[in-house]
Parts: structure tokens; C-alpha cells; sequence
């Protein structure tokens, strides 16, 4: 079990940031990010997470123009932000990923079957890339308020990468650009025991 000041730095006391210093986050902290992210669990070991860590003025530029207007400065404050996107040919990779599994069938699973668990297992991988940037230090600001489409166009056109979130990284910037912590529904509220 890990100790109480883990748990407060990833859970209790962490925060959603909406702005951030102009603290650089060094590429080396990006790869060691990702090499902690890749050993959490998906669903047979898809892995459909694919990650754009957006770093030039440039790739600020096009996600800003993609932003909803309520997320441009916060996008502005960010050192990285991170486009989190899913894969929908991850079915080519299980042959290494999977092992177990028989690819050929599984890869005649209809289109939606497919870009469905490729959402679904990459919004837990968003999770575990969130829990583990804390781990490292960093502060993130997890935003949906964008244009997925555009996001497609003007970074994915020729892939098969899709757009599922955004998260800005870096050291979030304290005091009143806190909110106060919002309303959690208590374990009688969302839970039952059966």
C-alpha cells in the first residue's frame, strides 16, 4: 500500500489546473510519462491511446484554433498540451500486444465494435496518463471543450488517430486560479453493495 502522501498527491489534494507558470516540461519527462502509462491495464492489452505531446508554437497555433473559446488562454499557459487520441486500427498491433488472441477474427469485428473499444480503452488510458503526470510532479487540465473534427483535419489527416480529449501539462499556477473543490457524491450516492 502506498503511503498517505501518494495517495494526497494523486488523489485528495490534486487539483484540475486551468493555468500554468511558464515552467518548461523537458522532453525527458514526457518519455519517462509515457513509459509509466504504457504498463497500465486495458482491456486485453489494446493499448489504442495515442498521444500528440504538443510542445511548438506552431501545434499551439492549430489546437487553439480548434479550442472551444473558453479553453484558448487556458491552452495559451500550458507548456505541453496533450492530444489524446485513440487508434482506430489498434487491432494491428494485438498480434504482439495479444498473443492469446486470435487477430484475423477479431479484426472482423464490425468498424463501430472496434472504434468503440478503441474510446473506451483509451478515455482509461487518459486516466492513468492523468494519475501518473502527477506522480511526476506535473499538474494537468483535462478538457473535452474542443473540436474533435478539426483536430482530426489539422493534425491527423492521414492517420488513423482520432481526437478523444485534450490535457494541458505543466506546473499549475495557484491562489484564486483554483476553484474551490466541487461537490463529490458520497458512497451511499454512487455506490451500492449487493
Amino acid at each position: 500500500m502506498i503511503q498517505a502522501d501518494a495517495t494526497d498527491a494523486l488523489f485528495d489534494m490534486a487539483r484540475t489546473h486551468r493555468f500554468f507558470t511558464d515552467q518548461p516540461v523537458g522532453e525527458d519527462l514526457l518519455l519517462r510519462l509515457y513509459d509509466l502509462v504504457k504498463f497500465a491495464p486495458t482491456e486485453s492489452n489494446f493499448c489504442p491511446m495515442r498521444l500528440t505531446f504538443v510542445t511548438s508554437k506552431d501545434g499551439f497555433d492549430r489546437v487553439i484554433e480548434a479550442a472551444a473559446p473558453g479553453n484558448k488562454d487556458k491552452i495559451r499557459s500550458a507548456p505541453v498540451v496533450v492530444i489524446v487520441a485513440h487508434d482506430l486500427e489498434f487491432n494491428q498491433n494485438i498480434p504482439q500486444l495479444a498473443p492469446h488472441m486470435d487477430a484475423e477474427a477479431f479484426a472482423k469485428n464490425p468498424a463501430n465494435v472496434l472504434a468503440t473499444k478503441a474510446v473506451h480503452n483509451t478515455w482509461m488510458q487518459a486516466g492513468y496518463l492523468i494519475i501518473a503526470a502527477r506522480a511526476l510532479g506535473l499538474d494537468c487540465g483535462p478538457m473535452v471543450g474542443f473540436d474533435a473534427e478539426k483536430i482530426n483535419t489539422l493534425f491527423y489527416e492521414n492517420s488513423t488517430w482520432r481526437a478523444s480529449m485534450l490535457i494541458n501539462l505543466g506546473y499549475g499556477v495557484g491562489g484564486d486560479q483554483i476553484r474551490a473543490r466541487g461537490y463529490r457524491l458520497s458512497f451511499d450516492e454512487a455506490c451500492e453493495m449487493k
